[in-house]
């Protein structure tokens, strides 16, 4: 069927109505790169799909496919060995989910209810549901990783949590103590990563330890005081170890993927 046939059908506005009852963008796309068959059987075939997802429709209500975004390029992207970021892992586990309720929603109520032209496309699916659970498991949002994603990380953020505890005590005796009437203001603060104390410019010789900054007026320094040096190096290096730990656990993720990358492009 050439465009100017389609034109004066108004094929447009029919394709337009369809796919604004799509509930994922996907959906959509698909409903919008319809066009019209001439093959009888593929005619036929057609219809019978239609007709029991309608009937489906009719026995159990309509059925959402949610707002899934296009993962293939992520899961084309593992069989070369590629790392999948937090987000796509996220992405990859929130399809998992839609894929999953989809497909209960296509079991049958009865065992002995009989198929119908659609069984096979629900029952195709694979929701992969480990996998999912991982995914969420250990990621709790595309900037967060969960502590207990790893015993590695765990162990490694209890060490940076006590850390910042001897940090935060020995700065506070400062604080409270001899270097009180040195300080611009009582409080803890960062430069460059590293924990501070504001001190008055004319003291500055009274604190030992390394300046890393100063206020726009000059009246303040940022001093962090040689007795923490130690303990803010080793925050720096669990810093670095944590990240380390988290790709890792990134790789981990997703050459789990990568095992079902077929099955869930499929899906």
């Amino acid at each position: 069927m050439n465009t100017k046939v389609l034109s004066v059908l108004e094929y447009n506005k029919i394709i337009d109505r369809l796919a604004s009852y799509a509930s994922s963008p996907l959906g959509k796309e698909m409903c919008m790169k319809l066009v019209p068959v001439s093959e009888y059987d593929e005619i036929e075939q057609a219809q019978l799909n239609t007709e029991d997802a309608f009937n489906r429709l009719i026995k159990k209500d309509s059925i959402n496919f949610g707002s899934n975004k296009n993962v293939t390029e992520s899961m084309k992207s593992l069989d070369i060995g590629r790392t999948l970021s937090a987000s796509e892992l996220l992405l990859t586990a929130n399809f998992l989910t839609n894929v999953n309720r989809v497909k209960a929603y296509g079991r049958k109520e009865k065992p002995d209810e009989a198929d119908d032209s659609l069984t096979d496309m629900f029952e195709g699916l694979s929701p992969l549901t480990q996998i999912s659970e991982d995914i969420t498991r250990c990621i709790i949002s595309e900037d967060e990783i969960a502590d207990d994603a790893s015993p590695n990380l765990r162990k490694i953020r209890r060490e940076i949590s006590s850390t910042n505890d001897k940090i935060h005590s020995q700065l506070i005796s400062m604080l409270n103590g001899s270097y009180r009437s040195y300080l611009q203001d009582a409080v803890i603060t960062m430069r460059d990563n590293r924990y501070c104390i504001p001190v008055k410019a004319e003291y500055k010789s009274q604190v030992s330890g390394m300046i890393h900054d100063q206020s726009s007026t000059g009246s303040t320094v940022f001093i962090e005081p040689a007795a923490v040096v130690n303990l803010n190096n080793r925050i720096r290096e669990l810093s670095i170890e944590e990240q380390k730990e988290i790709e890792v656990i990134l790789a981990d993720l997703s050459a789990k993927v990568g095992i079902y990358s077929a099955d869930i492009i499929e899906d």
